[in-house]
């Protein structure tokens, strides 16, 4: 079976794909900055128990398929992963960020794609994100 979340009154498998775009559509993931976007991503989902089953980019936007609980909704981890990335990001690339926006600490545009998976449209779906970029 796959990976159930075990909580005290409930055993869950929730699974969101997300898709977060930059703000203009600007193309800034390749290199060094595409790994580090992925990785901040990777760190504040595992620091609030979300879950990345796969994380891939393409030129200018984020695909992420994301286990979560059934206490988080889905716009609050949008607005946690767009709000925290927005600020580790900026604070390591400050100086290639200001090259593309001339308004400081933006990174992503106002508005997300969200999915619901089904166990099983799952592969298709983590094929798509692996093969983006």
């Amino acid at each position: 079976m796959e990976n159930y979340q075990h909580r005290r009154h409930n055993k869950n498998l929730l699974l969101v794909h997300l898709i977060l775009v930059t703000k203009y559509r600007k193309r800034l993931f390749f290199g060094e900055f595409r790994e580090d976007t992925k990785q901040v991503i990777y760190d504040i989902c595992a620091e609030h128990h979300w879950y990345i089953k796969r994380i891939e980019t393409d030129e200018d936007h984020v695909h992420i398929l994301l286990q979560y609980s059934p206490n988080d909704s889905i716009s609050n981890i949008v607005s946690v992963i767009k709000q925290n990335s927005t600020y580790r990001i900026w604070n390591k690339y400050e100086e290639f960020l200001h090259k593309h926006y001339w308004k400081k600490r933006i990174l992503w545009s106002g508005g997300y794609f969200a999915a619901l998976v089904g166990d099983a449209s799952r592969e298709t779906i983590m094929r798509y994100i692996e093969n983006q970029g």
